[in-house]
């Protein structure tokens, strides 16, 4: 099962109690506000919105290892050495999803609605959320994937090089 995969099977369950929007009729034209921005990584703080991607990182490694082990399986052990620095040195990276899906929320609700959101479903703006939440996963999923692509290729190039200091030409 690629991570991929795993993703999707636990974005299923936690899209009724996390997530955001993608459309709607409070989507802003402008850019939000910094308290909007901040208000809305409250919230996905509150809901563990981004939790289903903890995955990619080490995902995204692990089958950058995997392509190297199939080449020579002999290189185990500096292998996960190095997997476990750029996991270590990666880990840093996730604030980019936490960003993305903050500017998502922040795009679909008024620094207000975001407010209520927090203090939940009750709410009618509770009830939006509720509404809304399929399309921003959507969203978010498919922002996961390229960033994870993306990704993918730079951990081949930094594992290539790292393994390079090793001594093995990869």
């Amino acid at each position: 099962m690629s991570v991929f995969q795993a993703l999707q099977r636990a974005a299923r369950p936690a899209a009724v109690a996390v997530m955001l929007v993608a459309f709607g009729p409070a989507a802003h034209a402008q850019q939000p506000s910094a308290a909007a921005l901040a208000t809305a990584k409250e919230l996905i703080a509150a809901t563990s919105a981004t939790t289903m991607f903890n995955p990619l990182i080490p995902g995204v490694i692990e089958q950058a290892k995997l392509l190297y082990l199939q080449q020579n399986p002999a290189l185990g052990p500096d292998l996960n050495a190095v997997a476990a620095k750029l996991r270590n040195d990666l880990q840093p990276r996730f604030g980019e999803i936490t960003n993305e899906v903050a500017l998502l929320y922040a795009k679909n609700f008024s620094e207000q609605e975001l407010k209520e959101i927090l203090a939940f479903y009750k709410t009618p703006t509770g009830q939006k959320l509720l509404k809304t939440q399929p399309a921003v996963i959507a969203s978010s999923m498919d922002f996961a994937r390229n960033w994870a692509n993306k990704l993918s290729e730079e951990v081949v190039v930094k594992m290539r090089e790292e393994m390079k200091k090793k001594g093995h030409n990869l």
